[in-house]
């Protein structure tokens, strides 16, 4: 085996992440116990949810060891077996690490999985991943649209967002989208069928307010909710009566020296709504389900979905960042 090359956390990020938080190193390729299997990692899905790890704090999920390698969904091949139900070839998917080999458990996340089924074996950590499946269930099952309600999605370009708002336009919803530029908002209309959409940059939180009651004079019934900060606080300045909140993600806060908080949740109590926060780990008996539309909805050209591929273990720090400045376009994926 050759040796391994890890993305390692160093040193936990205070505020926003720097590259003196991460090291590039080599290690010797680790060796197997029976039942394990080891993996050569492929492609690693860089995820805002990563940042939550990178600090030592009550979560899902526990902190990545400081000199450990950042922890990420990854799909690649089997390099070396002591399990026999995998074989040297196989492809899988799991939860792995941003590093070149990693030990892996059969069972829990790591599950085989089939190239041949998809256009490409990185559609398992976009389309058909917990991306994917975040948009179907987060939107579906706790968002809860009805044909002819309004829905709001923040984030609306990113890898869920766009996924969420096409969803909710199959449920005969209309969709109104908040992302930064103008280009993105152009693709929210023109690529993926957003009704509207709205560029928040250069806008406060009494402007946002207008310009979601001007594209939703009536209000919204939904929220689908990726960013926070004041973009949650003027959704929540325009909700209906029963409207549902879906909380997937609070992106703008979590490089904040300090939480930012929400500052409009009284809205919840002048309009008898509710707001519920999702992870897709509780969706997991029926990712089979889930899957199964998605592909539905993309043979019949009713989904479009994009990712942004970077190349080289190498990029991982500058891959990872684009995310909170909105520099990728479509799923971010690291080719190891």
């Amino acid at each position: 085996m050759t040796d391994n090359r890890r993305f390692v956390l160093v040193r936990r990020p205070d505020g926003t992440p720097v590259p003196d938080d991460f090291a590039l190193q080599t290690a010797q390729t680790p060796t197997l116990a029976p039942g394990e299997v080891l993996v050569r990692n492929v492609y690693a899905s860089l995820d805002p949810a990563i940042r939550g790890w990178l600090d030592d704090a009550p979560s899902y999920m526990p902190p990545v060891p400081l000199g450990d390698a950042v922890r990420a969904t990854t799909v690649g091949t089997v390099a070396d077996s002591a399990n026999p139900e995998f074989a040297i070839g196989d492809w899988v998917l799991g939860l792995n690490a941003i590093e070149d080999y990693s030990v892996a458990v059969p069972g829990g996340f790591t599950q085989k999985i089939d190239p041949a089924a998809v256009p490409a074996v990185t559609n398992y950590l976009s389309v058909f991943g917990a991306v994917g499946l975040t948009a179907y269930f987060g939107l579906l099952e706790v968002g809860k649209p009805k044909a002819g309600e309004t829905v709001l999605v923040t984030g609306a370009a990113g890898a869920v967002g766009s996924l969420v708002g096409q969803i909710a336009r199959i449920q005969g919803c209309r969709v109104i989208g908040i992302a930064g530029g103008p280009a993105k908002c152009a693709r929210l209309t023109e690529r993926y069928g957003y009704d509207a959409a709205i560029d928040y940059r250069g806008k406060d939180e009494a402007a946002l307010v207008a310009a979601i009651a001007a594209a939703a004079p009536d209000g919204v019934d939904v929220i689908f909710e990726n960013v926070g900060g004041i973009i949650l606080d003027a959704g929540l300045m325009n909700l209906r009566d029963g409207a549902r909140v879906a909380l997937c993600g609070l992106i703008s806060e979590y490089n904040a020296p300090a939480p930012v908080g929400v500052r409009n949740l009284w809205q919840l109590i002048v309009h008898s709504a509710s707001i519920n926060g999702l992870l897709v780990r509780d969706f997991v008996p029926r990712f089979s389900e889930g899957a199964a539309v998605m592909g539905g909805w993309l043979a019949e050209g009713k989904l479009v979905f994009d990712e942004d591929i970077v190349d080289g273990i190498d990029n991982a720090f500058a891959a990872f960042m684009t995310l909170f400045s909105g520099g990728n376009d479509g799923k971010l994926i690291l080719k190891i």
